[in-house]
């Protein structure tokens, strides 16, 4: 990717980039999602299941229909790869307060099989402030686990030990003549902003200023999703929208 790839020899070893947030180490992992070996644990953000159907409603928008199952396929393929025990799904993952009603019976089966034989936790976000108790797994407004909160929206102005998501965070860069926009991991030693995950999810550019009071100050560093793998990016050759 345009001479981005890590200096390592095997493709798959830089589908994962290690990460670390006040001390303890997670895989950044090229699907967007984010891995904690240490406590076995898969954390994704903003998954937006049934966008879709929301704004077929009423006519609002036609958008194509599908984005719950690739959505829920491509978490599968992830939880599998990393055989997690445990997924915290970090807020926004239901687009609307309804959507969990409006959910295939087949996708349902889809989410209630990924959840057989390990711990999930939805973190409540803006979009979905309410989840649906038949949707299994356990609700709560955000967790703390060895000192690291996990919760759907940042904290404005400097902070720590936290581990979030809200942003839809993407990178913009040109480079030799091209200009590439992807979604993104922003984040410092202190803190981290997953990428939206959800088939359907826009994003924000990094440079934009509503992530001014996350990292205006201290700096951050970004690992930009690619097809084949996950880039760290020098923030020099970051551009805005």
């Amino acid at each position: 990717m345009l001479g981005l790839k890590p200096e390592r020899f095997d493709l798959d070893e830089y589908a994962t980039q290690p990460v670390t947030v006040c001390g303890k180490t997670f895989m950044a992992d090229q699907s967007g999602v984010l891995y904690w070996p240490g406590e076995g644990t898969l954390i994704v953000a903003d998954l937006h299941l049934e966008k879709g159907s929301y704004y077929a409603a009423g006519g609002r928008q036609m958008l194509p229909p599908y984005d719950t199952r690739d959505t829920l396929l491509r978490l599968a393929k992830a939880i599998d790869k990393f055989d997690a025990d445990r997924v915290i799904a970090l807020g926004d993952s239901f687009h609307d307060g309804e959507a969990c009603v409006r959910m295939s019976e087949d996708d349902l089966t889809i989410l209630n099989i990924m959840q057989e034989d390990r711990a999930w936790v939805w973190i409540a976000g803006n979009h979905d402030p309410a989840i649906d108790d038949g949707v299994g797994g356990t609700v709560a407004p955000e967790i703390t686990i060895e000192g690291l909160s996990f919760r759907h929206q940042p904290f404005a102005g400097r902070a720590t030990h936290e581990i979030a998501a809200h942003m839809h965070p993407m990178a913009r860069l040109s480079i030799y003549g091209h200009t590439i926009r992807r979604a993104c991991f922003v984040g410092n030693a202190r803190r981290l902003v997953l990428p939206a995950f959800g088939a359907l999810t826009g994003g924000l550019n990094v440079l934009d200023t509503a992530f001014d009071p996350l990292f205006g100050v201290d700096g951050f560093y970004v690992l930009m999703l690619g097809d084949e793998g996950l880039y760290p990016v020098p923030t020099r050759r970051l551009r805005g929208d």
